[in-house]
């Protein structure tokens, strides 16, 4: 199912965004992913979230998901990956 990012909010961490979605990606319950943990290959939209290059981290919810990138990241191009990603999510 394709989403929408209806907002990029701030958080207090200046390498992390919330991403308010029209539809909940997570109806199963909030999962999440790192780098160096558990792999998100079983998860098609956090495999896809997670192959984005400067994504270090990914925590989806309802209704919203955050990701965290790394410091040399650019936001322009993690938000762009990002909504593209969603908006192929299957």
């Amino acid at each position: 199912m394709p989403y929408k990012v209806i907002d990029f909010q701030e958080t207090p961490n200046p390498n992390a965004l919330k991403c308010v979605l029209d539809a909940s990606p997570a109806p199963n319950g909030p999962r999440s992913y790192v780098k160096s943990g558990p792999t998100a290959s079983a998860d098609p939209l956090g495999a896809a979230l997670m192959a984005i290059p400067g994504i270090h981290n990914v925590l989806i919810h309802h209704g919203w998901i955050t990701i965290g990138k790394s410091p040399d990241a650019s936001w322009k191009s993690v938000k762009t990956a990002v909504q593209r990603a969603l908006g192929e999510a299957v």
